[in-house]
C-alpha cells in the first residue's frame, strides 16, 4: 500500500484519504486508528486543567465516586461518570473491562488468561489491569472488529 502525506496551509482542515478496491479489515484498522485519535478530555492534576488527547490515555479508572484518566506518566480527576465515558467513548476504541474500568484498546500490549475466567491486559506502558468475566465476551467482539 503506498502512502502519501501533504502538507497543507493551517486554516484547511486536516484529512485522511484512503483510495482503495475494497474496504478491508487493513483499511477498518487504519479507520479504527485515526478515529481513536481525534479528540480529547478535560482532567485535573495539582489544582491545574488540561486537556488529555484520547490517544494519550491508557485507561479511566472509578475509585471512591473520583474518575481518573491514566496516561503513561500521569493520572488527571475528571468531572464525567465512568457510564458518560464508556458511551462518549464507545466509537473511540474504549471498552469497559470491569465494573470500575474502561481501556483504550489501541494502548493494549497483550491479553493473558487468568483464574475464573478472567484476563489481564498488559498495557504499553507495562501496567496490567483486570478483564472480568462478565466483559470478556465483549473484549473478543471488539477485537475481532465486530
Amino acid at each position: 500500500m503506498k502512502t502519501k502525506v501533504t502538507k497543507i496551509e493551517r486554516n484547511k482542515p486536516e484529512m485522511v484519504e484512503i483510495h482503495c478496491y475494497s474496504v478491508s479489515d487493513e483499511v477498518n484498522e487504519i479507520l479504527a486508528f485515526v478515529k481513536s485519535r481525534q479528540g480529547q478530555l478535560t482532567g485535573v492534576s495539582d489544582d491545574n486543567m488540561y486537556e488529555i488527547a484520547l490517544s494519550d490515555i491508557f485507561y479511566i479508572e472509578s475509585v471512591e465516586n473520583k474518575v481518573f484518566l491514566y496516561t503513561k506518566d500521569n493520572v488527571y480527576e475528571t468531572k464525567y461518570k465512568l457510564y458518560e465515558l464508556e458511551e462518549l467513548l464507545k466509537s473511540k476504541r474504549f471498552l469497559r473491562i470491569s465494573k470500575s474500568t474502561v481501556v483504550n484498546l489501541m494502548k493494549i500490549d497483550s491479553i493473558k488468561p487468568a483464574l475464573n475466567s478472567r484476563f489481564t491486559a498488559e498495557l504499553f506502558s507495562g501496567e496490567q489491569i483486570v478483564i472480568t468475566r462478565k466483559y470478556v465476551p465483549d473484549l473478543k467482539k471488539a477485537l475481532k472488529g465486530e
